[in-house]
């Protein structure tokens, strides 16, 4: 039955590009382009050089199925500037020819409102404020006391019933939590 269904649903849409084609822009509805897509790999290596030439480090690249290509990226010691960005856009244009490539290009830091994602971040932020989202469904926000392949350690507080007493007071934690228990670590932003 499944396998009628699909049948089904295939010779509709080829039946249904049919009548876009009579209808007369003179591409074949057969016709599909598989374009060729510029691979994750090849710009890490074309670009991680530069980029800690820089004193920053990539955070994250992403390529659109319209070869949309975002590299995001951190300073090692302080924030990623402007012509960071503009550096770095013109040396990836001088090794992708944009002609070949057909890409769009964007290039940015990581940004304060962004979660943590690789251990770099993690290691920067030791001793920072952060909020720590775990899969639980819990919020903490405490300090980053460690960060290693395996997880992270957060100081923070809580409110908890303690023996012997009628109101729950503050109590100090310092917890290892695995990434594996974790949805998000944001850098904590105290606004005014």
């Amino acid at each position: 039955m499944k396998l009628i269904l699909i049948i089904f649903i295939i010779l509709k849409l080829f039946l249904n590009l049919r009548r876009e084609f009579d209808k007369g822009d003179g591409m074949s509805p057969y016709f599909i382009f598989i374009g060729q897509f510029m691979k994750i790999s090849e710009i890490v290596d074309a670009m991680q050089e530069p980029i800690v030439a820089r004193n920053c480090f990539i955070v994250e690249i992403n390529i659109s199925r319209d070869n949309d290509v975002e590299i995001v990226i951190e300073s090692e010691d302080g924030t990623v500037t402007l012509d960071d960005c503009v550096e770095l856009s013109r040396v990836f244009e001088e090794k992708f020819d944009r002609e070949k490539e057909d890409y769009s290009l964007t290039v940015c830091s990581a940004g304060l409102d962004q979660p943590f994602k690789v251990l770099k971040q993690y290691t920067r932020a030791v001793g920072t404020e952060v909020e720590a989202l775990l899969k639980d469904g819990r919020k903490l926000r405490g300090i980053l006391s460690g960060a290693s392949e395996e997880g992270i350690t957060l100081k923070y507080s809580a409110r908890e019933a303690v023996e012997g007493k009628k109101r729950k007071e503050l109590v100090e934690h310092e917890d290892s939590f695995p990434y594996g228990m974790l949805n998000a670590v944001y850098p904590w932003i105290e606004l005014g």
